[in-house]
């Protein structure tokens, strides 16, 4: 999930330190935190993710400590059984069970840090097995708890239009990956798109080459169709997630009736969401944005 991103980071660069790794294995009701969370935490007590929003990870942390010290990796259960859980439990009304584990070949092994950061780039996902009982993790998609780690979620914005500007910073926020992509080099700049990654190769090119897949987003913004129609075509033939264009219902239909005549499939044609976004009746760039950055983490949210 994008939220282990930073978790990932982490173990990078706290390589060769002792660390302690937390999981949520298990989750029932209003859990905080789904199935999967990681809270890495180095041994002087430097800590990256979480468990569960704040509820319980001073326990965690204490725990880890515990076993980074050497004692064996421990599942922990939190609720809401008694009084005590407004201190170490979770007063939203769920409950959790958290695997602490070190990060050793007894534990997770280090290299699948590395394994899962090499898939990730390859644009693959890549599954880990942990043996609760002995709280040991390996490659595999078979154990009593898999998780699943999948590509890094992109955002491939066409267009370095004022709308764009406000998409970019929330997708940042979301942690996506974003790219702006613009032809027009008075649009792209760093000033306008600060921490993003800016391409001035023409869309189509440009999106091919980014290779989207079920972790990506394509969204055309130019308005201009000598710049959004192609890449559209270019998106549509990846497995993207997400394809959308900003527009009317009106220009939509002209939209769909040029990619048709450039031969693009009822079903391709079918994949593209236009008007672009969730209806919230939003006005100006920055609601606009928003309601596309909303449909945009449903799509991701979605099983095809």
């Amino acid at each position: 999930m994008a939220e282990n991103d930073s978790v990932m980071a982490a173990a990078r660069a706290w390589r060769g330190s002792p660390m302690a790794l937390a999981t949520v294995v298990s989750t029932w009701g209003s859990a905080p935190r789904p199935r999967g969370s990681h809270m890495l935490v180095h041994a002087d007590g430097r800590f990256e993710g979480s468990v569960s929003g704040g509820c319980v990870e001073t326990d965690i942390l204490a725990t880890a400590a515990e076993v980074i010290a050497g004692a064996p990796p421990v599942v922990k259960s939190y609720g809401v059984a008694d009084a005590a859980a407004w201190e170490v439990g979770l007063p939203c009304g769920g409950e959790i069970a958290v695997l602490v584990q070190p990060v050793s070949p007894d534990g997770f092994d280090p290299g699948l840090f590395d394994a899962i950061g090499a898939a990730q780039v390859d644009g693959t996902g890549f599954d880990v097995a942990t043996d609760l009982a002995s709280g040991r993790s390996a490659p595999g998609s078979v154990g009593d708890f898999v998780n699943r780690y999948d590509p890094p979620r992109r955002l491939l914005i066409v267009g370095a239009v004022q709308i764009a500007q406000s998409l970019a910073g929330l997708a940042r926020e979301l942690g996506i990956r974003t790219f702006v992509i613009d032809p027009r080099g008075r649009f792209l700049t760093e000033e306008r798109f600060p921490g993003v990654m800016l391409d001035d190769r023409w869309p189509d090119e440009a999106v091919t080459a980014l290779k989207p897949d079920r972790a990506t987003a394509v969204v055309t913004l130019s308005h201009d169709p000598k710049i959004d129609d192609d890449a559209l075509i270019a998106a549509l033939a990846h497995p993207t997630r997400y394809v959308a264009a900003l527009g009317s219902r009106k220009s939509q239909a002209a939209r769909l009736a040029r990619l048709a005549a450039a031969g693009v499939s009822p079903h391709d044609l079918a994949r593209i969401e236009g008007p672009a976004g969730i209806d919230i009746r939003a006005i100006g760039p920055s609601e606009i944005a928003l309601s596309i950055a909303a449909a945009m983490v449903r799509s991701f949210h979605v099983e095809a």
